[in-house]
């Protein structure tokens, strides 16, 4: 029922995907050593859904705190989707979109070559992103009401530079010209509002800056800086729409009168307890009425939030302009995000940061703030039509008619030594350089042991050279994917393209360019110059990047990893084309070609499950090892760092889905009530065996923040455990010592 006032249907919807928090391999640098060993804040599937009607065109966009999309997902979801709703959501009207944050837990593709450093598909973490993908629509669609949405754009400054300049550089001087850098630095935003109350219920955003943030060593899982920027903007939110009743009194305790009170309350000790002990200290209640805040990914292919640029390591000074190497070692060449500082006192240490955290808060608070300018600003509003294309296509064979007429075609997927090199935000292995054309005889020898490429394939991918030709590998199963998903959805005046992969910033502005001109010209003035158009990277499965022809030729990461050849773009722009020409058509394009396989029932899975967990003789999970270290003053201030170790269980035994494992509670009268979680960006759970006894041990830190009320805390952890395989899931918790902060 749209109104009178452009009004749609609109519904909002959340849920945690926080998956396995120990042993778990991380999706994104590909570092074998980088297995999940904690939270640093919880990772959430957000979920919008517009219809026109309650019978007309509707369609659902979903961004996850997640590497990328799953071809995988993408099946199963839309399969429970058809159990519950029928045909009212399909792979034509769903978006699943990733972050891109590299700090998730990794096993949820289909694909060998996404699975290797995961040791294969780890079950846990598919069904924690598919089931909040699932709750998520769900809680939208059963939110729907009538409403308005409001669009604005703006610009983010200093949230990311190009990592790959020489490589941009190859594109034509006067294509360059027409643009003032060499990323894009726009943020388009949705505001939703409820046509009711008039009140806001989400926001959702797209610019363009890797999650990169967090290095390749961290180990906690993290939504990186768009996980800070949407955390930030919720509870911003949430705070503009409390009453000024719910402020504490102004005036400060006594600090003598809290220590006394502190020193009074010991640990706990390890307690049972059930897994609603956990969900009732989560501080932020998901009962589908919270206001939803998404930063989305776009064309993010060269772009990195480590915006003070790449040095050496080991001396400080830039790296090589064209290889990002340093006296030809890759490995010594490292981004610096804005938490490093900067001069003398940096330490030139593998972390690139003496403070990722801090780097990626500072990245996530750039967006945050241009996306409170643009929410508080958005007087556009969105009108006309909802429509949709979708289309797979095998991209290993597609013909493409270039502008000279000339007919090229693409190829099976293949990676390049410029990929096995890495980038300045995660250096790979030792002995490959970005730009490299060669490839030495050993690397060749034990490629060809795995399989040696067609010379077809070396032809078609010239001038990479076919490091691996995962597109002609297909054993145990297929290595890459062949058939890729390309979408449009049109939301009045506002496109939506959603791609399978990461687009360079020029790559990105020739595609949004041809679909806009071709909309317009194909159109009888119900398209024009207002039409804007936006990418949506890394949506419904993953084939990693598409660079320009010429970016291509030079072979960096990021061409290295264009896997379908030198014509790639070309083949999305062509056929991105078409979509558009059919929307404005009212043509239905059939399915073309076979649909991607689902590959469930051949995954290889070689992680083990925990077993055996349990604490030393006479001692209970949730007791404490090491309790609150105090301060000589006996009290903590704003900027300290309390902490607690707890003995404890693998989290892989529960994931405590929209519950925690930690919790900061604060004594208000006789009761403790929580209020920080291990959703907040100032507690962090970390998780580790500990070396002497080999039983688990959890640390949970809490960075004592600015807008702390002064008063009495403790450190709260919960858990769960098994004692055999067979055996049922028990539950435990325990708290610390109470400490004062004044």
């Amino acid at each position: 029922m749209q109104g009178t006032h452009g009004e749609y249907l609109i519904g909002v919807g959340s849920y945690d995907m926080t998956g396995p928090a120990a042993d778990v391999n991380m999706m994104g640098y590909a570092n074998m050593e980088q297995n999940t060993a904690g939270i640093h804040f919880r990772l959430r599937a957000r979920t919008f859904i517009v219809a026109e009607s309650l019978q007309g065109p509707r369609f659902v966009f979903v961004n996850l705190d997640a590497g990328m999309a799953s071809q995988l997902l993408t099946i199963k979801v839309l399969e429970r989707l058809h159990s519950r709703f029928g045909n009212l959501y399909t792979e034509q009207n769903v978006a699943i979109s990733g972050t891109h944050t590299h700090a998730g837990p990794g096993g949820y593709l289909q694909y060998v070559v996404y699975s290797v450093t995961s040791l294969g598909f780890v079950e846990q973490s598919f069904d924690a992103i598919a089931n909040a993908i699932e709750q998520s629509i769900i809680q939208a669609h059963n939110n729907l009401k009538p409403g308005s949405i409001f669009m604005n754009i703006g610009d983010v400054k200093d949230a990311g530079i190009n990592r790959s300049p020489s490589a941009y550089l190859q594109n034509p001087a006067e294509e360059r010209a027409r643009y003032p850098t060499n990323v894009d630095t726009q943020m388009t935003l949705l505001r939703f509002m409820d046509g009711a109350s008039g009140k806001s219920i989400g926001a959702f955003s797209w610019f363009a800056t890797h999650g990169t943030s967090m290095s390749r060593d961290n180990k906690l899982i993290s939504g990186d800086n768009k996980g800070v920027a949407a955390r930030l903007f919720e509870d911003w939110f949430a705070s503009q729409n409390k009453s000024s009743s719910s402020n504490t009194n102004s005036t400060e305790p006594d600090i003598r009168q809290l220590v006394k009170i502190a020193r009074s309350i010991k640990p706990t000790g390890g307690k049972d307890c059930n897994r609603k002990a956990s969900q009732a200290s989560k501080v932020r209640k998901n009962d589908g009425s919270l206001f939803v805040g998404a930063f989305c990914q776009s064309n993010v292919g060269d772009v990195s939030p480590n915006v003070l640029g790449a040095f050496c390591i080991d001396n400080g000074k830039p790296c090589d302009f064209n290889h990002s190497s340093c006296n030809g070692n890759d490995q010594l060449c490292v981004g610096r995000g804005p938490g490093c500082g900067k001069g003398s006192a940096y330490n030139f240490a593998w972390s690139r940061y003496p403070d990722e955290i801090l780097s990626t808060k500072i990245i996530g608070e750039r967006q945050f703030k241009t996306a409170v300018e643009l929410f508080e600003s958005a007087s556009g509003e969105l009108v006309g039509k909802i429509d949709y294309r979708h289309v797979y296509l095998n991209f290993t064979d597609i013909e493409v008619k270039l502008d000279s007429n000339k007919v090229v075609k693409t190829c099976p997927a293949a990676l390049g030594p410029g990929f096995a090199a890495g980038t300045t935000d995660g250096p790979g292995a030792f002995g490959f350089q970005q730009g490299d054309t060669e490839i030495n005889p050993f690397w060749k020898g034990l490629r060809d042991l795995l399989k040696e490429p067609s010379q077809y394939q070396v032809d078609c991918q010239n001038p990479k050279q076919v490091l691996l030709s995962t597109g002609e590998m297909f054993d145990p199963y297929p290595w890459a994917p062949a058939i890729l998903p390309i979408q449009i959805i049109r939301l009045g005046k506002l496109i939506i393209l959603s791609v399978p992969g990461e687009f360079t910033t020029m790559a990105g502005r020739r595609l949004r360019e041809a679909v806009k001109e071709t909309l317009i010209s194909s159109s009888n003035g119900e398209f024009n110059n207002e039409t804007h158009v936006v990418i949506a990277g890394l949506t419904n499965t993953y084939s990693q990047y598409i660079a320009t022809f010429e970016e291509y030729k030079q072979q960096r990461y990021e061409a290295a990893s264009t896997l379908y050849g030198p014509h790639t773009l070309s083949a999305y722009i062509q056929e991105f084309k078409k979509l558009a020409r059919a929307m404005v058509e009212g043509i239905n394009i059939p399915l073309k070609g076979p649909s991607p396989p689902d590959l469930s029932s051949v995954q290889i899975k070689l992680l083990l499950g925990p077993f055996g967990d349990s604490p030393p003789e006479g001692i209970k999970f949730g007791d404490i090892k090491e309790d609150i270290s105090f301060p000589k003053e006996g009290y903590f201030t704003k900027g300290d760092t309390s902490c607690a170790t707890f003995w404890s269980a693998n989290p892989r035994y529960d994931l405590l889905t929209e519950g925690t494992f930690a919790a900061v509670e604060r004594l208000q009268g006789e009761r403790w009530i929580a209020v920080y979680d291990d959703d907040d960006l100032s507690l962090f759970l970390k998780w580790k065996v500990d070396n002497s006894s080999y039983q688990g041990l959890a640390t949970i830190e809490w960075e004592i923040p600015n807008e702390a009320v002064s008063g009495v805390y403790r450190l709260k952890h919960f858990g769960a455990t098994r004692v055999t395989i067979l055996s049922p899931i028990s539950y435990f918790v325990g708290a610390s010592s109470a400490f004062a902060v004044q």
